[in-house]
Order: C-alpha cells, then sequence, then structure tokens
C-alpha cells in the first residue's frame, strides 16, 4: 500500500569548483563526502554526495560541479533555500563555526525555530534550523564537528512561485499537508518525523523567473522506500504530472517530473544505498563509476579535475 511521501531523500545542485565545494561541505559543515562518481548525462564532470556517516535517505546534498561555471540567478520557479537541521542548543556553536570560516549570516525566527541563514561559495542559500528531532550515531566520523552539534539531515527546502494553488493541489496528491503560515510563507509536511519533511512555499507574483546555474538547485528528490512503491507513485501521479520511466542511478533508482511552479521533483528509492560498492570506512574516497561507463574509466579519470579529500578528524569507532 502506497502511503505519503515521508520527506526529502536528496538535493541537488550546481556548483563550479570541485575542490572549493568539497572543502566548504566537508571542513566546514562537517558533512560526510559518501561518494564521488560521475554525472551519468556528462561523465566528463563530478556527482558529489554529502551526508551522514552512510548517507541516509533525507541527509543527502548532492552537487554537479562544472569548473567555471556562471552563477545562477535566483527567482521564481526554484528552490530559494535549503534547510538542514541541528540539534537543540547548536545555535551559538554554529555561528562562531560561521564566523571562523569568515561566513556572513543572519538570525531570525520562524514557525517559532532559530534560523541561521548564509550562503556558500557558490552563492546558494542554506539555512540551519534548530530542530527537537535528534538521531544519535550518524555524525561522519572524519569530522571535527563534535556529534552533539552536527548537522543531523536535512529540514526541509523554501520554493519560490509566482502562486500557491495548483502546487499546493499536486503536494495533497503526494500526501504533503498545509501545517502553518506566516506571511506570504506556507508550510507542507506529511505525517511522521522523518528528516527533510518541511516544504515551504514563498509566493512573490512579481519575483523574476530563475535561471539555473552555479549556486541553484537543480531538483529535489522525495523519499519512497523501494521499487514496488515507486512503480505506485508514477501510477498515481500520471494524471497530474508528466512522470518520466524510471532512471537508474545506481545508488537509487528515480522519476522525474515538474511541479507546476516549475521547480523539478524526483522521487527516489532508500535502496539499494550507497554501501553497495565500498565499505563505510573509505566512503568518498575512490572514484566510483556506473559499470556501463567502467570501458572509458581512463578517459573519464583524466577529464575530471584532480581532487583531494582532507579528513579533518581522527576514525572513531562506532
Amino acid at each position: 500500500m502506497t502511503t505519503s511521501i515521508a520527506g526529502l531523500h536528496h538535493v541537488t545542485a550546481i556548483a563550479s569548483d570541485p575542490q572549493r565545494n568539497l572543502d566548504f561541505y566537508t571542513n566546514v559543515l562537517g558533512l560526510r563526502f559518501v561518494k564521488r562518481t560521475i554525472n551519468f548525462d556528462d561523465p566528463g564532470t563530478y556527482h558529489f554526495y554529502f551526508g551522514d556517516d552512510t548517507g541516509t535517505p533525507g541527509t543527502i546534498l548532492t552537487f554537479f560541479p562544472w569548473p567555471g561555471a556562471r552563477r545562477g540567478r535566483p527567482g521564481a520557479g526554484e528552490i530559494s533555500a535549503t534547510a538542514f537541521s541541528i540539534p537543540a542548543g547548536s545555535v551559538e556553536f554554529w555561528k562562531a563555526r560561521l564566523r571562523a570560516n569568515g561566513l556572513t549570516f543572519t538570525q531570525h525566527l520562524r514557525f517559532n525555530a532559530n534560523v541561521l541563514a548564509f550562503q556558500d561559495p557558490d552563492g546558494m542559500s542554506l539555512e540551519l534550523v534548530e530542530h527537537t528531532q535528534m538521531h544519535a550515531g550518524t555524525a561522519p566520523r572524519y569530522s571535527d564537528v563534535p556529534a552533539e552539534y552536527a548537522i543531523q539531515g536535512f529540514f526541509g527546502v523554501t520554493l519560490l512561485l509566482h502562486s500557491l494553488e495548483h502546487s499546493a493541489a499536486l503536494l495533497e496528491v503526494m500526501g504533503m499537508k498545509q501545517i502553518g503560515q506566516e506571511g506570504n510563507r506556507t508550510r507542507f509536511a506529511p505525517e511522521g518525523e522523518a528528516f527533510g519533511r518541511f516544504l515551504d512555499i514563498v509566493v512573490d507574483a512579481r519575483a523574476p523567473h530563475a535561471a539555473s546555474g552555479a549556486g541553484s538547485v537543480h531538483h529535489i528528490a522525495f523519499r519512497t522506500p523501494d521499487d514496488a512503491s515507486q512503480a505506485a507513485w508514477r501510477k498515481i501521479l500520471g494524471p497530474h504530472a508528466n512522470v518520466t520511466t524510471v532512471q537508474d542511478r545506481t545508488y537509487f533508482r528515480s522519476i522525474y517530473f515538474r511541479e507546476p511552479g516549475g521547480v523539478l521533483y524526483e522521487i527516489a528509492t532508500d535502496i539499494p544505498g550507497f554501501l553497495i560498492d565500498e565499505p563505510v570506512e573509505s566512503l568518498g574516497e575512490a572514484l566510483r563509476i556506473p559499470e556501463w561507463y567502467e570501458p572509458r574509466r581512463r578517459d573519464i579519470e583524466a577529464a575530471v579535475v584532480p581532487i583531494t579529500l582532507h579528513k579533518t578528524a581522527p576514525e572513531v569507532t562506532k
């Protein structure tokens, strides 16, 4: 039986400099470099995955880092902010850490929760939201961020749209209910306590249309447990959206469709996960490519920019 969408599986964005992107998300935000692979549609470029210690669905931020990519233009029809969940009581730690790394930020309350808003080196809008939900034991083993302050996973995303009605109706089909409103911001969430369960829509009828580029979000993916549930969602969504066939992404299977406001949605399976081709101790340390590209490995390795993964803390026994 198909249930409502639990929350986000991953968020995929665009970056420019691969090494700078890698250093920021591992050394500054303390995420685990879960996987270095390639863009299946452009195998001469990387696809990076960052997350918790094992790349649990709901914690995974991914990037297509295209060297020299020009900045995107924020606007309607795009994700305007990606929010991570941080433990209650950790705001002061993160304010000090952001300052120590030369980042400027703003602090405010939203739906009675503390929010720190800032940008990554490509101008991508990020938020840290103080959240009572805690998942012990998932903090990245090679980070110097203490486990009690570590990013837990996604809190949610904000969509900037010209109107609400049709986008909200599709979320209703997906089992997400309106749970709050502040000004022109409307919050939706499914039942349950999964990471990445909050989706906010901010309406601005006069906002310019977004232009894709470095610092912009390419798409967001929602979770479904397995292939059977994904097939059920494809059938349910068929009358409401132009849904693609299933795409094999090695670590999950995906279907894609655009919501009425223009944001690209994906529904991705939790299985098989990121541990199918390397042990947890060495996640992200070698270039992994799908088997159909293995005959081209030498050319691919020559085409991608060399990168160095800096581990900022010794391995801790889990």
